[in-house]
């Protein structure tokens, strides 16, 4: 039986949304398949092998579960293709077929363990290296969506350093080139994260300093009027796509407490779009999926815009929530999908393209 090692936690502003993540897969990759092996990583940045239960993955309770812990990490030499763990003064290799990286947002979803992995020569579920770090940094996505021609809100780019050195210049052309309402984003962070919405100049400058806190590097983006709408593609050369879902959030825009807290958010599957509006959604989120080099899943998001019904997009996210609330698995399931038949095949698709 090949041996999947699920990877979750890490030193990110998502580390607890991917240990509920990590509950979520592993419960559901098929055991007559697959035996899993667990790999957490706390907020410090510590890596220990967890033999315990699953459900104390949410909230950290693994690392109180001393008894199932043992310090081990990811093999860079490509010999050993897998764990080395250190064992009551031992030192043991464990072999690993397959990883699955269920992490989100830095350190997790940007191309770091992605990198890793590759020098280790073990197959990975999910983007590369490349494509995980191009999708991570918004101006690096909106950079190439612009390069291959996919519509998207107008941008601009801003660094510590240059808002730094002027800090009206920035705000001034922001509010000239985009007007208002803008969205105010760090470049590198996920789950909306440091994200927010000004509508007049009172509050960009603490808007600014709030993204900041997360990255030295933001994006500047004009406010879409429409619906918000999210795909789910799996694949690799050939990549399919799912159901496409609507969201209606419970705050003015979805942000983390939309997402992981209220419950007052809507969802709708499948979005409230013509059938002949959802194939083109469809289409183009498997277009957005192969410019951006991605392979073995992402979810892509767009606005559809009110005015004109331009499909523009928002973001890509290659390696999505897996909660029992997340939008890709639901996504995947309403196509026909149930949950173990889809890990499966994001564990095949890892096998196949990284056997080339």
């Amino acid at each position: 039986m090949k041996k999947v090692l699920v990877v979750f936690g890490g030193v990110t502003s998502e580390h607890d949304v991917s240990t509920v993540s990590a509950k979520f897969v592993i419960e559901n990759i098929p055991s007559d398949k697959y035996e899993v092996v667990m790999l957490g990583i706390t907020k410090q940045g510590e890596w220990y092998k967890y033999t315990g239960k699953t459900e104390n993955l949410p909230e950290d309770k693994w690392t109180e579960d001393k008894e199932n812990l043992t310090r081990a990490i990811i093999s860079p030499d490509a010999s050993a293709h897998g764990l080395i763990v250190f064992d009551k003064g031992e030192v043991k290799n464990e072999y690993i077929d397959v990883v699955f990286p269920v992490m989100h947002g830095k350190n997790g979803e940007d191309g770091t363990i992605q990198g890793l992995l590759q020098l280790a020569g073990i197959p990975y579920v999910g983007c590369d290296c490349a494509s995980s770090a191009v999708c991570m940094d918004k101006t690096l996505t909106n950079t190439v969506a612009d390069c291959a021609g996919i519509p998207q809100a107008k941008w601009l780019g801003v660094t510590k350093y240059e808002y730094s050195l002027d800090e009206d210049k920035v705000l001034d052309k922001a509010e000239e080139y985009l007007g208002y309402p803008i969205f105010v984003k760090p470049a590198n962070a996920g789950s909306s994260v440091g994200v927010t919405k000004v509508s007049s100049r009172e509050n960009f400058k603490d808007a600014m300093i709030t993204a900041f806190n997360e990255d030295s590097k933001l994006v500047l983006e004009e406010g879409i009027t429409g619906k918000e709408v999210e795909c789910a593609v799996m694949g690799n050369d050939e990549p399919v796509a799912g159901q496409v879902g609507e969201l209606v959030p419970a705050n003015e825009f979805y942000d983390f407490e939309a997402k992981y807290i209220s419950d007052a958010s809507k969802l709708f599957i499948p979005a409230r779009l013509s059938d002949e509006m959802l194939e083109k959604v469809k289409k183009a989120a498997c277009n957005a999926y192969k410019a951006l080099g991605c392979s073995g899943l992402a979810r892509v998001d767009f606005f559809v815009r009110e005015s004109d019904g331009e499909i523009m997009l928002n973001e890509p996210n290659t390696l999505p929530g897996f909660t029992s609330i997340s939008m890709y698995p639901k996504l995947m399931n309403a196509a026909g999908f149930d949950s173990a038949t889809l890990l499966a095949k994001l564990i095949e698709y890892a096998e196949e393209k990284w056997s080339r």
